[in-house]
Parts: C-alpha cells; sequence; structure tokens
C-alpha cells in the first residue's frame, strides 16, 4: 500500500498547478483521501478531502480556487490548485484512511502518507 504525490513545482502568483496522488495496492472506494500541507515552522495542516460517500471538504483558505477530483478507476486522485497565492508555499502530502472522521479530519486521522511534494509560489 503506498502513494506516490506528483506534480509540484515553482509557479508564480495567480498561477495553476495540478498535484496527483497515485495509489498503489488499493482503491479509494472504501477510503477517505486528503490533501494535507505543511509551509516551513508551521503545523501540517488539512486542504481538502473526498470521501468513499462522495463527500468534499476544503479549507477555507483554499475554497473557491482549489478542486479535488478522482479518476474512474479510484485510484488517483487530483488537486487542482488555481489562482495560487505566496502562502499556498509549502510540501503537500496526500493520505488516505479506511475510516472517515468527518470533516477534513487531521493528519492524525490518517493511517497511509505519500513522501510529499513542494509546491512554491513566488514572483
Amino acid at each position: 500500500v503506498s502513494l506516490v504525490e506528483s506534480g509540484g513545482g515553482l509557479v508564480q502568483p495567480g498561477g495553476s498547478l495540478r498535484l496527483t496522488c497515485a495509489a498503489y495496492g488499493f482503491t479509494l472506494d472504501y477510503h477517505v483521501i486528503g490533501w494535507f500541507r505543511q509551509a516551513p515552522e508551521k503545523e501540517r495542516e488539512g486542504v481538502s478531502c473526498y470521501t468513499s460517500h462522495n463527500r468534499i471538504y476544503y479549507a477555507d483558505s483554499v475554497k473557491g480556487r482549489f478542486t479535488i477530483s478522482t479518476d474512474n478507476a479510484k485510484t488517483t486522485v487530483y488537486l487542482q490548485m488555481d489562482n495560487l497565492k505566496p502562502e499556498d508555499t509549502g510540501v503537500y502530502y496526500c493520505a488516505a484512511d479506511e475510516s472517515w472522521a468527518g470533516g477534513l479530519g487531521n493528519q492524525w486521522d490518517y493511517t497511509y502518507w505519500g513522501q510529499g511534494i513542494q509546491v512554491t509560489v513566488s514572483s
């Protein structure tokens, strides 16, 4: 069971990136999958999650700018990030768990984690 993120990089403010999280060894049919991020010297925070019941949640700071989605096979989850701001800079992680704790949850509610990928928003 593993999660692998891709798609990070450097982008100017106002730009877009799409992160991809590929799940190996399981599908997301019976899991909740979330995106988290961690900026330097800050705690890891939830960004968005997609539950096995197709419920979607976003942090207030990204509502209207980020979109989470899955492929039909539910083995890949995407995070489309538009109108990026410097405060979106950080290491982004995808995470999954068999149980949904409600809402975005926190990092302790997720068992499986990707290795993280850097997103830098800077001019």
